[in-house]
């Protein structure tokens, strides 16, 4: 039989082979008695310092004679069966259409190529290969291309970033999401580690990975092919029309567009797509010493190899809106990640090793339907483009992003920079963020300084660094669907992942690109 154990505990110098004989000591029994040992779950204990602690959820197998211990700790698994997925015997028109290679379009992709759909994945950006050319042409001359940047190409705004896995939905499809991931070349410790992450430099290897697998499989991918228009009629779907003016035929449409992709929202609210305004956050980036994280987060014990990198997780809930930290890249850098020209918007991103000498957050704000000014299902588009706009105003306009130290921030001054140097991306100039912000997010990012500080000693250290703004934490609207996941209104149209408005993350997109898929399986016969 199966056995799951949890709170398995252990300080900082221990061994593979230490755990196990922990896990079997709580069973009573010996350590040659328990097969296919794996770790579940690997969490740090950081409450009492320095006794900082691993704390392990395992699971092995014993023999179905074994006397379980009576300890809340120790559970038997039932043996999950693995969901076979049956074609639907509705006749498709064409192949499968996903647009977008984000997450949730390549993991969408990739469930229908595993089933024998066979795809066709339109990006309007370069594959991950070339797109990181002309991510790092924007990063030092400040020369943008509009199709490919760090929103738009291969594996979606997430390839630059910190590549976290960590979600808070709870679907049994986030396994499959982490293996695939450890299967195209993620790191090993994202199957059981509480806070996996990636790394950019290993996501962009695994992204190519996942495409060339979908094409092995008899898939397609479309790059620098943008989505301009749909083939619409009595209800439902038919087609896509690309920019170079051919049409795709398909009766199964998946819009897997990312939160950025401003002017395909419009064509589609142009076309009658039904649109809802959806809250989301803005704010800045905000960058401290990794070492004083570290300190902050793990005392005498920060340094140990064994830790690595400390992050952190800020919250505060008012009456009318909420401050928090966001997307924590440890020992990272600020990222310039605009997608329109004449615009500042900023991101966060850590290699894999998390060793450069700053930490960096977003810390943000809620907004929503009442701070947008307008009752258009696209306002929140055009709020974020203000702020964006403003913010390259108040760099000089001349694609230097505002920076300005925490104290002189909550003075509401310019400023000089301090000992924290600005790890961004681009160029950088002096400016008060508080012209580039409005007054209820700056006002509310203020107040909940004291408490941060409380929290994580030396977060409100005066030469803390922010970068403006932070706008794109995530969709700022959403695309309503049906109990089949189509779009209300069009049939066989598929609003997809975190552009829809129905993920947040890597990993909660990357799970809704499976359920569509699962979906179309369900719905439509393999295409002969």
């Amino acid at each position: 039989m199966k056995l799951l154990l949890s709170n398995i505990i252990l300080g900082l110098e221990h061994s593979q082979e230490e755990l196990l004989q922990q896990t079997a000591k709580k069973l009573r029994t010996k350590s040659r008695n328990l097969k296919n040992f794996k770790i579940i779950k690997q969490s740090i204990d950081a409450r009492k310092k320095p006794g900082i602690r691993f704390v392990y959820s395992v699971s092995c197998e014993v023999g179905d004679s074994f006397d379980i211990p009576r300890d809340a700790d120790i559970k038997q698994l039932e043996d999950m069966k693995e969901e076979i997925l049956v074609p639907g015997s509705k006749t498709i028109n064409g192949r499968p259409i996903v647009i977008g290679t984000g997450p949730a379009g390549l993991f969408c992709g990739l469930v229908l190529a595993q089933n024998g759909y066979k795809p066709v994945i339109i990006e309007r950006g370069h594959k991950v290969e070339d797109r990181t050319k002309k991510v790092e042409t924007y990063w030092n001359t400040g020369v943008l291309d509009t199709e490919t940047n760090v929103q738009f190409g291969e594996g979606g705004a997430g390839t630059f970033s910190d590549g976290k896995l960590t979600t808070r939905i709870n679907d049994r499809r986030c396994e499959k999401v982490l293996q695939e991931f450890n299967n195209f070349g993620a790191p090993g410790d994202i199957l059981y580690k509480a806070k996996p992450h990636i790394g950019t430099d290993n996501l962009k290897k695994v992204v190519a990975n996942m495409r060339k697998e979908i094409e092995r499989l008899g898939g397609t991918v479309l790059f620098n092919t943008k989505a301009v228009d749909l083939e619409l009629r009595d209800g439902r779907i038919h087609g896509v029309v690309t920019d170079t003016h051919s049409t795709i035929e398909s009766d199964a449409v998946v819009l897997a567009i990312g939160h950025s992709a401003r002017d395909t929202f419009k064509m589609l609210y142009d076309r009658g797509i039904p649109f809802q305004q959806k809250p989301f956050s803005i704010g800045v980036r905000i960058e401290h010493p990794q070492e004083l994280i570290n300190t902050a987060q793990y005392g005498e014990a920060s340094g140990h190899p064994a830790l690595g990198a400390a992050d952190y997780q800020l919250f505060l809930k008012g009456t009318d809106r909420t401050a928090y930290s966001f997307c924590m890249c440890p020992g990272g850098i600020v990222v310039a990640s605009a997608s329109e020209p004449g615009s500042i918007v900023t991101n966060g991103m850590s290699e894999f090793s998390r060793d450069r000498d700053n930490a960096n957050s977003a810390l943000v704000v809620s907004v929503g339907s009442g701070d947008f000014g307008t009752g258009h299902p696209l306002g929140g588009i055009e709020f974020q483009r203000k702020w964006e706009q403003l913010a390259y105003i108040a760099g000089g306009s001349d694609n230097s992003a505002p920076v300005q130290r925490l104290e002189d921030f909550i003075n509401n001054r310019e400023g000089r920079l301090g000992s924290v140097k600005p790890s961004y991306t681009g160029k950088t100039r002096c400016a008060d963020i508080n012209e580039c912000l409005p007054a209820c997010v700056t006002d509310c990012m203020k107040n909940s300084i004291p408490y941060f500080d409380r929290k994580l000693k030396g977060f409100g250290m005066k030469d803390a660094l922010l970068t403006g703004v932070e706008t794109r934490t995530s969709s700022p609207v959403r695309i309503p669907r049906n109990d089949v996941l189509e779009c209300i209104s069009i049939s066989g149209l598929y609003p997809c992942g975190e552009g829809a408005g129905y993920a947040g993350g890597i990993v909660s997109a990357a799970v809704d690109g499976i359920k569509i898929a699962e979906q179309i399986v369900k719905t439509y016969a393999v295409p002969e």
